[in-house]
C-alpha cells in the first residue's frame, strides 16, 4: 500500500505542496497529486520543487516513520529559474498562453510574447507546449520561485501561487479551455518534450517539401 491506514483530509495534504502546478509528479497540478495520495495510489516522493519540506511533511501526516528520497522516475526541477521568450523567434501561436499555470505570460495570437518573470515560477510547461522552441530557463529569484526551507517560511508564497492558479483555472473555464471534471493524469515530461519534438519535425519536413 503507498498511503498509510490514516486517510488525512485532502486540504491538509494539498496546503503542504508548492503549488507550482509543474506537473512533475505525473498529475495534472498538486491538488490532483494530493487526490492521489489521499486515495492510496501515489506516494508522498514526487515532489521536486517541494523538497525534503515536502516529503517530511507528508510523511508526518501519514504516519510514516522515515521520510523516502525523491522518486527516481520524476524528472528535475530548476529551482529560482524563470522562463525567457526570444521575442525575435516567437511566431505568436499562443501555445504556451494556457498553459502557464500563474499566467505569468502575457501576449496575444500572431503578437509577440513575453514572460512577467515576478510571477514565474520556472515550471517549464511553457517550454514543452513552444512550437519553435524560443523559450529558456534562466536563472533568477522572484517571489514566486524563491526556494524556502521551511514550509512556514513558504506559506505566504504557496498561498499566492493557489490564488494565482485558482485565478487561471477560473478564466480558462469561462473561455472553455479546460475541463471542468477532476485533472487527468499528466503524460511523463520527457514524452511531452518529445511527442512536440515530433510535431515540429513534421512541420519542418512540410514546409522544406512544399
Amino acid at each position: 500500500m503507498l498511503a498509510s491506514r490514516v486517510a488525512p483530509n485532502l486540504d491538509a495534504i494539498d496546503v503542504l505542496l508548492p503549488q507550482t502546478q509543474c506537473q512533475r509528479c505525473g498529475y495534472a497540478d498538486c491538488a490532483s497529486y494530493a487526490r492521489a495520495m489521499q486515495e492510496g495510489s501515489a506516494d508522498i516522493d514526487r515532489c521536486p520543487p517541494g523538497g525534503e519540506a515536502t516529503r517530511a511533511a507528508l510523511a508526518a501526516l501519514f504516519g510514516r516513520e522515515t521520510v523516502p528520497p525523491l522518486a527516481r522516475d520524476v524528472d528535475p526541477y530548476a529551482p529560482e529559474h524563470v522562463a525567457r521568450i526570444d521575442e525575435t523567434a516567437c511566431i505568436g501561436c499562443a501555445a504556451c498562453l494556457p498553459v502557464c499555470p500563474t499566467d505569468a505570460i502575457i501576449g496575444a495570437t500572431k503578437r509577440m510574447h513575453t514572460v512577467i518573470a515576478a510571477e514565474c515560477t520556472g515550471c517549464e510547461l511553457c517550454i514543452i507546449a513552444c512550437p519553435v522552441d524560443c523559450i529558456e530557463l534562466t536563472p533568477r529569484v522572484t517571489p514566486a520561485n524563491a526556494v524556502h526551507a521551511t514550509l512556514e517560511e513558504r506559506d505566504e508564497q504557496m498561498r499566492w501561487l493557489r490564488a494565482r492558479y485558482e485565478a487561471h483555472r477560473a478564466r480558462a473555464e469561462r473561455e472553455g479551455d479546460v475541463r471542468t471534471e477532476p485533472a487527468p493524469v499528466a503524460e511523463p515530461a520527457s514524452e511531452r518534450r518529445a511527442f512536440m519534438a515530433d510535431i515540429l519535425a513534421r512541420a519542418r519536413a512540410r514546409a522544406d517539401a512544399s
